[in-house]
């Protein structure tokens, strides 16, 4: 695999297909255009899935982001498309993408996408009691 920026996302079989599980990331560098001025925009993007048969192998996903680097794009306009890209690489259960705007003219901008593969339905949350640690920065 290059070091190139690339639109290929690469894939692999998922380890415990028969499980739901929760993968989260969090992508804080990535940048666009501004499509009307050509401003860099820059965005903490934040992509939770439960995968279903295949996931998201993560030097594809970083060379994917790195692509858009000199493209012009609405922040609605690529949030939607990026999720609309990983769903169709990997057709997971449950997936979704928040792209979190660095302000603009003294403006926020948080874009969230969703995806649901028809049929599937989530598992109950199961609420756990919170416990004192002596490490403030942990929470169980």
């Amino acid at each position: 695999m290059s070091s190139a920026a690339s639109r290929n996302l690469e894939i692999f079989d998922n380890p415990n297909p028969k499980r739901d599980y929760l993968i989260h990331m969090e992508i804080p560098e990535f940048t666009c255009l501004c499509p009307l001025t050509g401003q860099p925009d820059f965005a903490t993007l934040i992509l939770d899935y439960i995968p279903d048969e295949k996931n998201l192998e993560l030097k594809a996903l970083k060379l994917y982001m790195w692509s858009f680097r000199n493209e012009g794009h609405f922040h609605e306009d690529i949030t939607n498309r990026i999720l609309d890209d990983f769903v169709e690489a990997v057709n997971p259960r449950f997936m979704r993408l928040e792209a979190r705007w660095w302000v603009r003219g003294g403006i926020y901008t948080t874009v969230r996408a969703e995806h649901r593969k028809p049929g599937w339905e989530p598992a109950a949350t199961v609420d756990l009691p919170q416990f004192a640690t002596n490490d403030p920065m942990r929470s169980i």
